[in-house]
């Protein structure tokens, strides 16, 4: 993969965030949460091109890109709930955040020195990427959005680690997806027994909780 592709790579991730911070709907944001993950795929297959890249891409595509995001839709279909996004921040100040962060980023990777080569605009990907993830967590309503959330940061991380994954760390890499998976399904799990104890899976909600 040349240069300009990863590099247009990276900047579709961050425009994938950006799109993400705004999305209105359910289904928009898990259409976007998958093709972030096979950016992710696309990315590492960039930063490392032998075996132990391909193995690693493959895993992420696979399970980022495909067994997440049709998990968490098939767990919004089956409790039930709006796929409409209610946000404690408006869209629109929620991508002003986005972009706020994106400087911020582009910011620290220029004065940033790092004892690894990482390709241009990938360390501001993954720092945006992380910081969507935050803005979707906390300023959110939904139990399922914020798994998305949780989702999207766990991408930045990962994005972040993708140069090691030439330098002995496929293993890392492949436990970390194996332990988001459990994540993943025992946060699918919680959000359906949630929807079956209370009316709502709206997360606020439970400050009216009492003894």
């Amino acid at each position: 993969m040349t240069a300009s592709t990863l590099s247009l790579a990276c900047w579709a991730i961050i425009l994938g965030d950006l799109i993400l911070l705004g999305a209105g709907r359910m289904r928009h944001l898990l259409l976007l949460t998958a093709a972030q993950g096979l950016l992710l795929g696309l990315v590492t297959v960039g930063v490392s091109p032998g075996i132990e890249g391909y193995i690693v891409a493959g895993a992420v595509a696979t399970l980022k890109g495909g067994i997440f995001p049709w998990l968490l839709w098939r767990t919004m279909r089956q409790v039930g709930t709006s796929e409409i996004v209610e946000p404690f921040m408006g869209l629109g100040t929620s991508i002003l955040v986005g972009l706020g962060g994106l400087g911020l980023a582009l910011w620290i990777d220029a004065r940033l020195l790092l004892p690894i080569a990482a390709p241009p605009l990938l360390m501001p990907a993954a720092l945006t990427t992380v910081l969507a993830g935050l803005v979707l967590i906390v300023l959110r309503h939904k139990a399922l959005t914020q798994v998305i959330g949780y989702l999207t940061m766990e991408n930045g991380i990962f994005l972040l680690g993708t140069p090691l994954a030439g330098h002995d760390a496929m293993w890392i890499e492949l436990l970390i997806l194996l332990d988001l998976l459990v994540a993943v399904f025992v946060m699918g799990i919680a959000i359906h027994h949630i929807r079956r104890t209370f009316d709502s899976i709206d997360v606020d909600r439970f400050c009216s909780l009492r003894d």
